[in-house]
């Protein structure tokens, strides 16, 4: 024996040892551990809870500081960054594999894995885009007309021929830049099978739009005078030198900023210190627009295939649960009753990745039409948004594909379309703490089964109620049942604007703005764990750790949400973030949810157990 009384595991970037638990024997005279693979993960899992709560702190006071004080301790945001979470690690370790797979040459395979790898060679090319400078910039902007504060006379040499409308028309067409009218093609509401344009404005331009329909009122005359309407639009929208500066910029800064064009430097924002590594936003970027190439090195390298079955399994299961669930609506009608059903029956499921990214002539037939070079980063932008542009303009005409991905593989986080009618899992997300195929059950269902009865009942929130089962926007609920909908939604907009943050300076949340995230928690926590309980029997106890499996199912999903944000960003996502903070989605579904009280023997006088309870779904 060598005496091994301790068990060692990397997680997130830090060791965590535990003693040695029972299933882990020690070879008699040979210096090796013999391990399962079922106390692996066991071990690692318990590893990873134990690290990151605080056993002081009474789960029924504050189950959220239980569940994170160990990891808020441990965790100190990165100066690059505005907030940290365990999805920002789990972000920054997807990064870590991207560089990985993007920089490793693989001879003769498929084209479009090799226009991705060329993209990103040409991003990380520090020394030759710092050589290059602004050149390529300044070269590009006669294409779309002269920028008044990059030439000299430009009233005489430009002002006199350029147009507003001209500019709009060639920024939009060609690079997709979106100035004064925000102009795309996108699914028909009311068909889903359809594309139309849709057509927005910034406030300025309505502005606009009112004042010249009050001057066109007021002109009396049948032939309205061309010259008087300049007039007044430059009035309206100051000089015309002004308006060709904005129109400019509107595509200069944002392609600067991708560039890291030294003529606008980038400002810190929301708190931050400093910017990412130039390898972590190059790989973001080249995810970003070509993810299934990218999604395509993802999946290959780090995507177990058995995952899609299990998580195939929980969504068939969940969903049931969510049906069953209908049953014990008394504010739901029997007709209305009838339509969710169908509605939650035919929703789309998308597990891990597309088939067809691991087709070489489905993906080179994507990118046929790009062509990169290591040596013109600037060249290459400018490509795709051009590309990304004709390809959205292309699907004007044509119907829209309900089979089609709504989103790459490699990506933490899981979405639903109400217009699809799809919920979607990508394979960045099918990991721990979330999932993992030898990870207890209990822990499955707290991360990764809590996700998808999340999607499911977005169909059902505030807003996805709104469209039926094919994903077109119509009324299927009956008067009496939209009202009750209305009043309960009510007691969880008041519930969770009666929360204060004290990262946001003790600001209240918003309700209103958070309502469909809201909802889709307290019904996603709710089915997974009365599947949980319903399916699975006992579980071996995990080492180390003294709770029930019904009690990790909980610990897990309230560690999913650990999270910390600096003070400027946690009063700028009250501001615009349609999600709750982390720390108050597990306190406001928790506490609507008997069931957590049970686990924990929590008596009624405990803040896990408030007077007044919400529940929708």
């Amino acid at each position: 024996m060598f005496g091994i009384q301790k068990l060692g595991f990397r997680e997130a970037g830090r060791w965590i040892l535990l003693p040695l638990p029972k299933c882990i024997t020690v070879s008699s005279g040979k210096n090796f551990l013999q391990v399962s693979e079922l106390c692996f993960f066991s071990v690692r899992a318990a590893s990873r809870l134990i690290e990151n709560m605080d056993a002081s702190v009474d789960p029924c006071d504050n189950f959220y500081q239980y569940a994170c004080g160990g990891w808020l301790k441990k965790n100190i945001i990165p100066e690059t960054s505005s907030r940290y979470s365990t999805f920002d690690i789990l972000r920054d370790e997807l990064e870590v594999i991207l560089k990985g797979v993007l920089e490793k040459t693989v001879e003769g395979e498929a084209a479009a894995l090799t226009k991705a790898k060329t993209l990103y060679k040409s991003c990380t090319n520090e020394s030759l885009i710092e050589l290059r400078g602004g050149a390529p910039l300044l070269d590009m902007l006669p294409d779309v007309f002269e920028w008044p504060i990059a030439v000299d006379n430009w009233e005489t040499n430009y002002g006199k021929t350029w147009r507003l409308e001209d500019v709009v028309a060639k920024l939009n067409e060609k690079y997709g830049t979106q100035l004064l009218v925000n102009f795309f093609v996108g699914t028909d509401d009311r068909d889903s099978n359809s594309h139309i344009i849709h057509v927005g404005a910034c406030r300025a331009y309505e502005q606009f739009m009112i004042d010249l329909a009050k001057l066109i009122r007021t002109d009396r005359k049948l032939t309205i005078n061309e010259t008087r309407i300049r007039e007044e639009v430059t009035r309206v929208m100051d000089l015309e030198r002004d308006i060709a500066n904005v129109s400019m910029h509107s595509l200069v800064y944002p392609v600067s900023l991708i560039d890291r064009c030294p003529i606008l430097s980038l400002q810190a924002l929301s708190g931050t210190t400093s910017e990412a590594a130039v390898w972590r936003q190059c790989a973001l970027y080249v995810n970003n627009n070509l993810d299934n190439a990218v999604g395509r090195l993802y999946v290959q390298e780090a995507f177990s295939e058995k995952s899609k079955e299990l998580v195939s399994k929980m969504i068939k299961d969940i969903r049931q649960v969510f049906i069953s669930n209908l049953d014990d609506l008394t504010w739901m009608d029997a007709e209305t009753k009838k339509a969710a059903e169908e509605k939650a029956r035919a929703i789309r499921e998308r597990i891990g990745y597309s088939d067809n990214i691991m087709d070489d002539e489905y993906l080179n037939n994507e990118y046929k039409d790009l062509g990169y070079s290591a040596e013109e980063y600037f060249e290459n932008i400018l490509q795709n948004l051009e590309y990304v542009q004709k390809k959205r303009l292309r699907k004007l005409r044509v119907k829209v594909n309900k089979e089609e991905w709504v989103t790459g593989a490699a990506v933490v986080n899981a979405f639903y379309s109400s217009s699809k009618n799809q919920i979607v899992f990508p394979a960045g997300i099918l990991q721990p703490p979330f999932f993992s195929k030898g990870q207890a059950k209990s822990l499955n269902y707290g991360g990764i089964g809590m996700v998808i009865g999340h999607e499911i009942t977005h169909g059902f929130d505030d807003n996805g109620r709104n469209y039926d089962k094919d994903g077109d926007l119509k009324d299927w609920w009956t008067p009496d049942s939209t009202q009750r909908f209305l009043e309960l939604s009510k007691c969880i907009v008041n519930q969770y604007g009666n929360f204060s943050w004290d990262l946001a300076n003790g600001l209240h949340l918003n309700g209103n703005n958070t309502l469909g995230e809201n909802i889709a928690d307290n019904g996603g926590i709710r089915q997974a764990y009365k599947n949980y309980v319903k399916e699975h029997g006992e579980e071996p106890p995990l080492p180390g750790i003294d709770l029930s499996h019904n009690q990790l199912f909980f610990l897990n999903f309230a560690q999913v949400w650990c999270g910390t944000h600096r003070p400027e960003q946690a009063v700028n996502s009250i501001k615009v973030d349609v999600h709750s903070p982390g720390k108050f989605r597990v306190l406001g579904s928790l506490q609507n949810f008997p069931e957590f009280a049970k686990a924990f023997s929590c008596n009624k006088s405990s803040y896990m157990v408030p007077d007044n309870t919400c529940r929708v779904w």
